[in-house]
């Protein structure tokens, strides 16, 4: 089973897109808001060095904002 994590924010559109999509989806993910977890941004921006949101970690590959061909990929099974 994949681990899949939303790093965002609670205001931003494309990061409640992303999680509309996982929850409509069946796919369980942890929700992080990096605005008021210091580390969980320090450990993403280190990662990727990007700060824009959403980044949807999926196992130890990183997506960023919400692409859906991309998340599709990874996620859905055929």
């Amino acid at each position: 089973m994949v681990k899949v994590t939303v790093f965002g924010t609670p205001n931003c559109p494309w990061c409640i897109k992303t999680k509309e999509w996982l929850k409509e989806n069946d796919i369980k993910f942890k929700n992080v808001n990096v605005e008021e977890d210091e580390e969980a941004r320090k450990y993403i921006v280190n990662k990727t060095g990007q700060t824009g949101v959403p980044q949807i970690e999926i196992d130890d590959e990183v997506i960023i904002g919400f692409d859906l061909d991309k998340l599709k990929a990874k996620l859905l099974k055929k």
